[in-house]
This record gives C-alpha cells, sequence and structure tokens, in this order.
C-alpha cells in the first residue's frame, strides 16, 4: 500500500484550496455581470451618407433604431411595418427618404439575416426609486416629441403591465438600462398604480 507523503498532501491541499478559490468568484460574482458580454438589446451602428440624413430627419426623434434589428424583412415587409408603425403618428416620409430607408433596411435586416431575439430577462433589483430619482428618468428618457409625461402620469397599471409598456417605449427608443427599467417598474406600480385614487 502507498503511502502518502507530505508532498502529496500538499498537492490535495493545493487542489482543495484552488476550488474553494474557484467556487468563490463564481458565486461572488453576480449572475448580471456573469452574463455581461450578452447584451440584451441590439446595438446598430448608424449608416452614413443619405441614410443616416433619412433617419435623423426623420426616425430619431420618436424612436431609436436598434429595433430595426428585430426583424428580417424583404422589401414588401419594411413598406409594411413602416406603414403600420405610423399610422397613429404624424409622420410624413417623402417617397424619396422612404426609398433610400427601405432599400437600406433590406440591405442590413432582410430576410437572409437572423433577426435579433427578443427577449427580455428582468433582474432582480436591490434598490429603489426614490420620486425624484424617478422623475429624472422619466424626464430624460419619455419626454420626447412623441408624447408628453401626461400620458405617464394619466396611467394607472400594474406592475406587470407597466413592463410590457415600459419595454416597448424602449424599443422605441427611450434610454434605460434593464436596471434603470425594473426600478422605473417597481416604481410606477407603487406609485401609479391601478388603483385609480392613488
Amino acid at each position: 500500500m502507498h503511502q502518502r507523503t507530505p508532498r502529496d498532501f500538499r498537492y490535495l491541499r493545493s487542489l482543495v484550496l484552488f476550488a474553494i478559490f474557484v467556487c468563490f468568484v463564481v458565486y461572488s460574482v453576480p449572475i448580471a455581470a456573469q452574463l455581461a458580454g450578452r447584451p440584451t438589446r441590439p446595438q446598430v451602428q448608424p449608416p452614413q451618407g443619405a441614410v443616416r440624413q433619412v433617419i435623423f430627419k426623420n426616425c430619431v426623434s420618436c424612436h431609436g433604431i436598434d429595433d430595426y434589428a428585430f426583424f428580417a424583412l424583404d422589401k414588401a415587409g419594411w413598406k409594411s411595418l413602416i406603414e403600420t408603425k405610423h399610422t397613429d403618428k404624424k409622420v410624413a416620409i417623402a417617397d424619396a427618404d422612404r426609398e433610400i430607408l427601405v432599400d437600406w433596411l433590406v440591405t442590413k435586416f432582410g430576410p437572409g439575416t437572423k433577426p435579433f431575439p427578443r427577449t427580455y430577462v428582468a433582474p432582480e433589483i436591490t434598490t429603489f426609486f426614490s420620486d425624484g430619482e424617478a422623475q429624472t428618468v422619466l424626464n430624460r428618457s419619455c419626454s420626447t416629441a412623441c408624447h408628453t409625461l401626461d400620458r405617464v402620469n394619466d396611467a394607472r397599471f400594474s406592475p406587470d403591465r407597466w413592463r410590457v409598456v415600459t419595454v416597448d417605449m424602449r424599443e422605441r427608443g427611450a434610454r434605460l438600462t434593464d436596471e434603470e427599467l425594473e426600478r422605473l417598474v417597481e416604481w410606477l406600480g407603487r406609485v401609479k398604480g391601478t388603483n385609480p385614487n392613488q
């Protein structure tokens, strides 16, 4: 029978200490940080030239361009989506501008491309907005040419409904990180919940 030497014990002790260190690192780093390299939103680089001018003239006052990446459509599909998305807004894109935009969209996000997955995993939050902090974020993210804050202030939704609305607004260009979004959802649900007398 092999008798263990002091060297064997040192080796085993080193292995155990290394395993403990690895476990400590894995469990002490939050999951969000471990997944930091995986974006939850697409990030589209603005094009150059005529397309850029069309986008800045017609699109970015109401929404960002990142949500284009959620689609992979042909020319007819992009034209239909643009028409559908702008029926309730007073946005008139000139025919020449529309053609430039649609041609770029088909090239960049055509039927041969893979759309960015529409997934949103709500992170757990441990800090909450004060009224002042929430108002600052609302003023920064929601006061645009698309609507006034009256639309937010007059609404009464459950937190789950606020999350749907807020994610939709972010897809239309509201600048919110995942954590800001969740803190805002919590605040909206608490302050502007379903009770109209709140």
